[in-house]
């Protein structure tokens, strides 16, 4: 397996609600929940969420619910993260990774236990700012985030092997299409109101698009903020 080993900085173990005892606990309700595959399991263990929510809401970091992080964003639930690098990771490594909605770093930090190198894009700056300072904590220096659109991917770093989007569309953005490499899988919500996940595989047969579980996530909106 591919993985990183993080040097998390001096207050990432917590103490109380945001304790090592208390993201256990997340990791065996994911178990609960389904979550089957041992490398996410132990990355979700790894990366110290507290240290990526809002101080008001650290107490809450390792509850299965989304938090807000402002700016009309949300971190996304623990399982929901932990369903969507299953779907990717399944059989395979992640390799060369890209994440379109940074928000807060979290879910780059947890694909950065799990990837080779992982490109990130935020198109709200103090969010990618605020990103940038989170993942100094936990020093993972194979992650690159970058300002940008990111219905328009990163073509400067394609191919990835992977793709995750934190955010929904009606539609698979093309762009996104061309920059998944050949065997390379990408899962993102899928919808409007309704949304479910959808994984699209980039196989010798052309792009194979399988749908599961029902979410809801925030827009992914054009342009940058």
């Amino acid at each position: 397996m591919s993985s990183a080993v993080m040097n998390p900085g001096a207050g990432s173990h917590g103490i109380g609600m945001t304790s090592q005892r208390t993201r256990d606990r997340m990791i065996e309700r994911l178990r609960e929940q389904g979550v089957r595959d041992e490398r996410v399991l132990a990355a979700m263990a790894q990366v110290p969420r507290h240290l990526f929510v809002e101080p008001a809401l650290a107490q809450r970091a390792y509850d299965d619910t989304a938090l807000p992080l402002g700016f009309a964003q949300t971190i996304s639930q623990p399982y929901v993260v932990a369903r969507m690098i299953e779907l990717l990771i399944a059989g395979r490594e992640l390799g060369k990774t890209l994440e379109i909605g940074a928000g807060c770093g979290y879910q780059a930090a947890v694909l950065g236990v799990l990837s080779k190198q992982v490109f990130a894009v935020e198109r709200i700056a103090p969010l990618l700012a605020r990103a940038r300072e989170n993942l100094k904590q936990i020093k993972l220096s194979h992650i690159r985030l970058k300002h940008a659109d990111g219905n328009r991917g990163l073509p400067e770093a394609a191919p990835f092997d992977t793709i995750i989007l934190a955010a929904a569309a009606p539609s698979v953005p093309p762009a996104l299409l061309t920059q998944l490499a050949p065997g390379g899988r990408m899962v993102m919500p899928l919808g409007g109101a309704e949304q479910v996940l959808c994984l699209v595989e980039h196989k010798e047969s052309g792009f194979v698009e399988s749908r599961f579980d029902s979410v809801r996530f925030v827009p992914l909106l054009p342009g940058v903020a």
